[in-house]
């Protein structure tokens, strides 16, 4: 096809690729370059078929309309600019770029040297030969009406479950073989139906942009499985696509979220911002780098040849700029208008939020990243999930977040796995994470479902694996077991690893249970992940970022589906008693509004101020009552009924003295007891477990 020369346009077109009446639309931001070509090539990517000057950049931004093109059609940028990495200057013309905007991808990044902008024995030097043929191209795509949104969910009845496209459905048997491990598998009905079992609400899934494998991997034959190494934020990844005719990668992932919007699912997209796969300075130059490195890239200001690393990734995006903002905001946009994504999990997040080299790289939570992201009126009514660290100085930003947004509590997790299962730390502190980590989560500007509550996720080992095993075992990842946490908080119930033991695999799963629980029920947003509701293990591998096989990909054939059973029961009983989903802090007695915690120690007595930090006592109930002006819950029905939740960390049963007023047992975690029995006075707690009861029996 023969194309018109490239002609300049006015205004601020869409960074990337857009299709419109008389052509496509193209945007480049690289204000440092010197001149721009856009590269066109035929449909396989391997025969460059036309190079085109663009126009002169425009506030930074190289934008041009080339008349008569369409979808299809397969383009890469040549920039041109100073070679010079002493000063953060790396253009280099020969190597052709991958859109960082682009919405669909050619190719994958296979690790030659080729891509190298630097040669390999000379890194100021430049490397000369051209790698065109090899490199990954983007694709211009035809643009998606809006996609529907989601369900509007009740914040105070959230139920996350993060999941792994690929691995939660890859070795499921009720799911097609042709399907396994894609965007078309998640969508089946076998898949849906065991997250509606539960009671999920909200689907997590880990990302989906396409991204280069790190040159470690490649040479040991791996991936990142996880997809934290992005190139092209706003293309899903081709790798999780069935291959069906008629389908793109595009449209499988549109009718994978459609399908559980359809059943009542929220969907929140795992995202990397943060940083890219273009790794360290020895890295390849496959985009950004290339385009202009000093405008993407945090670089170190006493040496410009390298890069700031608050990720552990090689380097980290300069989310202060306006130009990167603005492609990060597309980004983003485009996740929700064309695949109708619900919100946002953001990954490293206090890099989003870190200042300049003059402000000392600080964080601040009106960084212009995350206010331009209160001021969009579209992403702004997306749920918003942080992980509010990064390993950079004064990285650990749990609680700082704005106002609207919900943070990963590792707090709550280390609380949990301290206070069950090494008998560790006292009362208090594991009371105030029971109680949603008011301590941590301001309540005058924070909701109570600020803090998302787990105590096992995709990094670490999995809830199976955290009662199996002492230490980590990450052979397989080829680090020398290096990599991973090394502090677990982890036992093994007297076997490292899997064990035939009756008892022990009977201890291992009381204690599954109990973790399960206290997540559901304390005060605050609860999130499980997907194996941990079918007792998957890992092998004690905790960190199997690169594991894209049946070490990561869930055991459907040796699933324990009673934990998802159990998920069901609680989230069941969740829903089914207000106190247990309030949408406001648990209030001191003596409140008139809301729902009031009192505290019990075992005999029935209240906690003294000593007795939050005794060591010894491992023991404590709180009972959960409307506040008396709204009313006698004890009279008001099932809904509105008093909760009182039991809890013992010892290793020895102990007496319970009851609060009064008549209580009928819903949740043992032991399992050894009848539901709906109605307590004594004075009941007997088996050791290590918890009880959850109420003032009104389940329906039969």
């Amino acid at each position: 096809m023969k194309y018109a020369d490239l002609q300049r346009l006015s205004g601020a077109p869409l960074l990337g690729a857009s299709v419109v009446d008389s052509g496509v639309q193209f945007a480049l931001a690289a204000p440092h370059a010197q001149a721009v070509d856009l590269c066109l090539f035929d449909a396989t990517g391997q025969t460059e078929t036309q190079r085109l000057p663009m126009p002169a950049a425009v506030d930074g931004v190289w934008q041009a309309l080339l008349p008569g093109a369409s979808a299809g059609l397969v383009y890469g940028w040549r920039v041109h600019g100073p070679w010079n990495p002493a000063q953060g200057q790396r253009f280099n013309p020969h190597k052709l770029l991958l859109d960082p905007s682009a919405a669909s991808v050619l190719g994958s990044y296979d690790g030659q040297d080729i891509h190298l902008g630097h040669r390999a024995d000379a890194p100021m030097l430049q490397d000369t030969r051209d790698n065109a043929q090899q490199a990954m191209k983007a694709i211009v795509v035809e643009p998606f009406a809006p996609a529907a949104r989601g369900p509007v969910l009740d914040p105070a009845q959230r139920l996350i479950c993060e999941l792994h496209v690929k691995g939660f459905s890859a070795l499921h048997p009720d799911i097609p073989p042709s399907l396994r491990g894609s965007y078309a598998g998640l969508a089946h009905p076998a898949a849906i139906a065991h997250l509606k079992r539960m009671g999920v609400t909200t689907v997590s899934l880990m990302p989906l942009a396409t991204c280069a494998d790190e040159l470690r991997l490649l040479a040991l034959n791996l991936r990142n499985y996880w997809g934290y190494s992005p190139i092209a934020w706003s293309a899903p990844t081709a790798r999780y696509w069935s291959g069906q005719p008629g389908t793109t990668p595009r449209s499988e992932l549109r009718a994978m979220v459609s399908a559980l919007h359809d059943a009542g699912l929220e969907v929140v997209l795992d995202v990397v911002y943060n940083h890219s796969g273009e790794t360290d300075e020895q890295g390849p130059t496959l985009g950004l780098r290339g385009i202009d490195n000093a405008t993407y890239y945090h670089l170190d200001p006493d040496d410009l040849a390298r890069y700031r690393n608050w990720t552990g990734c090689g380097n980290c995006l300069r989310l202060d700029h306006p130009l990167v903002i603005r492609m990060v905001l597309q980004s983003l946009r485009s996740w929700v208008l064309d695949y109708g994504i619900d919100g946002f999990r953001f990954d490293l997040a206090p890099a989003l939020g870190r200042g300049t080299a003059e402000e000392d790289y600080v964080f601040s939570a009106r960084a212009p990243l995350l206010q331009a992201l209160a001021d969009d009126p579209l992403l702004s009514r997306c749920t918003l999930v942080a992980e509010p660290w990064d390993i950079g100085e004064g990285g650990y930003q749990l609680g700082q977040f704005p106002a609207a947004w919900l943070e990963w509590n590792d707090r709550f997790r280390d609380t949990q796995r301290s206070f069950w299962l090494h008998r560790d730390g006292g009362l208090g502190e594991w009371a105030m994470r029971l109680a949603g980590s008011s301590d941590t989560f301001e309540p005058r500007t924070r909701a109570a479902h600020s803090s998302v509550n787990f105590v096992a996720a995709h990094d670490g080992f999995t809830l199976a694996d955290l009662l199996r095993y002492t230490e980590r075992r990450n052979q397989a990842n080829g680090e020398d077991n290096r990599d991973g946490h090394g502090h677990n908080l982890s036992i093994n119930c007297g076997v490292e690893g899997d064990s035939a033991d009756p008892q022990v695999r009977a201890q291992r799963s009381q204690w599954q249970r109990v973790l399960l629980a206290i997540t559901l029920l304390s005060l605050g947003t609860p999130m499980v992940q997907a194996g941990d509701s079918i007792g998957h293990s890992q092998g004690g591998n905790n960190n199997a970022y690169c594991q894209d096989n049946a070490i990561s990909w869930l055991d459907w054939e040796n699933a324990d589906t009673g934990y998802a059973d159990f998920i069901a029961s609680v989230q069941a009983l969740r829903q089914s008693r207000a106190v247990l989903r309030s949408s406001g802090w648990w209030q001191a007695e003596g409140a008139d509004q809301g729902v009031v915690a009192r505290w019990f120690l075992a005999d029935a007595s209240s906690p003294r101020p000593q007795d939050w930090n005794d060591p010894a006592r491992r023991t404590l109930a709180v009972q959960l009552d409307w506040a008396t002006a709204m009313g006698s819950a004890h009279h008001a029905g099932a809904l509105h009924a008093s909760c009182l939740l039991l809890c013992n960390g010892a290793s020895e049963p102990m007496r319970c003295t009851l609060p009064p007023g008549g209580w009928f047992l819903l949740i043992d975690t032991t399992g050894s007891d009848s539901p709906n029995r109605r307590l004594e006075n004075v009941e007997v707690l088996p050791p290590g477990s918890l009880w959850l009861a109420s003032a009104a029996p389940t329906s039969m």
